[in-house]
């Protein structure tokens, strides 16, 4: 079957077929005796022959990152390990999202095991926004503290460290995000991106930095002897990689390296139910089978960070770290009320998005960006993401709140597309004085500007994507599609096999993507308030498979499948296992169409 050639999708996508390896996929298939789609995934997703083993069978023995290969995790280690022996009062500055979340909790969870008390700080998300502020480390200050570990946020916060040095504050960073120029001088800073960091582990999230953080405290203090004098136990460190497969997956890494080996057992872990608090929010969010990575994305993320964007930024964290199931459940009940409130408000702050979007004319514009002074601030990335699904470009919304000086600033969050860098261009946007703050990851980033800049910076946005374009007329992203895949003969049997040898998938190891190239829509509808279902057939119209396109009703996507009933029409997507009443049939996740030429015809 020849794969269609597709330029520009429905979703503004351009399908890109990766060039077959024969010969690197007949050697593969025989030296590791794997079937042939297996050795062609593992080839196009560029697995060295030599690491097959460890990337089908990742193990902590042998597989386990060295912590101090970390630039500075030694002379970290050894600083902190006295502070501990010393009884110096610690606290940890945690981000309000789930990776700042576990990243807190795996540090409780430490401290509390060693016998110290450790003061978690996570700073409210609408009042305070992302990152150190110098006004919560002073009170950390005025309480007592004298060292505060700072996690998956720190590292381009000169001026705030600043201040916190000349308080007496020793502040030591575990961060995973895109350094800018000058780092922030903290004590130490522990940030596998940093520009003279050799140890390959920039794939990690703050919690894998901050486990190994805790890994290397943990051998400096067994080599002077804490244990052996306070005669406990060391930590048990493995029970706890739950925390950090939870985080790496919501955070949206890269599933490479030390990372699949985390998520791998750590989801192993989280099958155990050893954290009462995920324990009680897996049965809050009705997981009554084992947890598996999607479960994380999409039911424990969300009602993690939940809290911190409509209630309370540490209820996360809280409920993490719990070891009461009694108040684990309470805090779950609490998020999972949470977390429909913030539906319900994303809904509305979408609708007024897109009318905002359709009314100026900003579907026209590189990168679409949208604000409103009655949104919550809260939710800001989320309508970001949901703008750029829907226009197929980079987008940026901003909801505005009173800063720390009382003055009211607008709290940007962007989401991007593959091969446009979200953090450069707000990086870019600080050095040319239009934000106060500015950074993240590629595909997420936020910023900080104040209203009287909103004009100039879309401007500035406009012109930055436009020497990207270099003369394209958008920003179209290219999706790898992994083969061409028939209807007929599927069974659960082949879901389940590239399941248990190319998973766990995320970041840098997606979900295989098949297109399945001209078949029939033979009935489609809405089913609850906004996914479509699809009944499709061959063009013979033997044999048919459910398909699903899930929050698609009010998209391009929605729209272009509700109207092709009848019609012929290439899908791409991942084939999943639905199970009904004892039944396990396979049905097709629709993530992007093409029209067909018949169709257009």
């Amino acid at each position: 079957m020849s794969n269609p050639r597709i330029h520009q999708s429905i979703m503004q996508s351009r399908w890109i077929f990766p060039a077959s390896n024969d010969e690197k996929i007949q050697r593969m298939m025989s030296d590791y005796k794997l079937p042939e789609i297996v050795a062609r995934l593992l080839v196009s997703r560029n697995v060295e022959h030599e690491k097959v083993d460890t990337y089908l069978n990742p193990k902590l023995a042998r597989d386990f990152p060295d912590p101090f290969c970390l630039k500075g995790m030694k002379e970290f280690a050894d600083c902190v390990s006295d502070e501990i022996i010393n009884g110096t009062k610690i606290a940890a500055f945690c981000d309000f999202d789930v990776d700042g979340s576990t990243s807190a909790a795996i540090l409780k969870k430490f401290f509390r095991h060693i016998g110290q008390d450790l003061t978690i700080y996570i700073p409210c998300r609408m009042s305070e926004g992302y990152g150190p502020n110098i006004k919560a480390l002073y009170d950390l200050k005025t309480q007592g503290h004298d060292m505060v570990l700072m996690a998956d946020c720190g590292t381009t916060s000169f001026d705030v460290i600043e201040q916190a040095n000349n308080a007496g504050l020793k502040v030591c960073i575990l961060d995973h995000h895109e350094p800018g120029e000058t780092m922030a001088p903290a004590l130490h800073l522990i940030n596998p991106k940093r520009a003279d960091c050799d140890s390959g582990l920039d794939m990690l999230a703050a919690c894998g930095v901050t486990f190994l953080a805790c890994v290397a405290i943990n051998i400096k203090l067994r080599e002077k002897g804490f244990y052996k004098d306070k005669n406990i136990a060391e930590p048990p460190l493995k029970n706890w990689l739950d925390l950090v497969a939870l985080g790496t997956v919501c955070d949206m890494v890269p599933l490479t390296g030390p990372n699949r080996l985390f998520v791998k057992v750590g989801f192993e872990q989280m099958a155990l139910h050893n954290n009462v608090g995920l324990k009680a929010l897996c049965e809050v969010g009705n997981i009554k089978k084992t947890p598996t990575p999607t479960d994380a994305g999409f039911i424990l993320g969300p009602r993690i960070n939940a809290g911190s964007r409509v209630h309370k930024s540490d209820l996360g964290a809280q409920l993490l770290s719990s070891e009461d199931p009694e108040e684990a459940k309470n805090l779950a009940w609490l998020l999972n009320d949470c977390n429909t409130k913030r539906r319900d408000i994303q809904k509305e702050m979408m609708r007024e998005a897109v009318n905002m979007v359709e009314k100026n004319g900003l579907k026209d514009d590189p990168i679409i960006l949208v604000h409103n002074e009655g949104w919550h601030v809260g939710l800001n990335g989320l309508v970001a993401g949901q703008i750029k699904e829907r226009f197929g470009k980079p987008a940026c919304a901003i909801a505005f709140a009173p800063g720390m000086d009382g003055r009211l600033e607008g709290r940007g969050s962007g989401r991007s597309v593959p091969g446009f860098n979200m953090a450069a261009l707000f990086m870019a946007a600080k050095e040319a004085g239009l934000v106060t703050k500015g950074g993240g990851h590629a595909m997420a980033a936020g910023f900080t500007v104040y209203p009287e800049n909103i004009d100039a910076l879309r401007e500035f946005f406009r012109e930055h994507a436009l020497k990207i374009l270099e003369g394209k007329e958008t920003l179209v992203s290219e999706e790898t599609v992994d083969g061409i895949a028939s209807i007929r003969g599927l069974r659960p049997d082949f879901v389940r096999l590239l399941e248990n040898n190319v998973g766990p998938f995320g970041q840098a190891n997606p979900e295989p993507r098949f297109v399945l190239s001209h078949v029939k829509i033979v009935n489609v509808d809405i089913v609850g308030t906004d996914h479509v279902r699809l009944q499709l057939s061959d063009l013979e119209g033997g044999t048919r498979m459910k398909a699903m396109a899930f929050k698609s009703a009010d998209t391009p996507l929605g729209e272009a499948l509700l109207k092709g009933k009848g019609q012929s029409i290439h899908l791409m997507g991942q084939f999943k296992i639905n199970e009904w009443n004892g039944t396990e049939s396979v049905e097709f996740h629709v993530s992007d169409a093409a029209h067909t030429l018949e169709a257009a015809e």
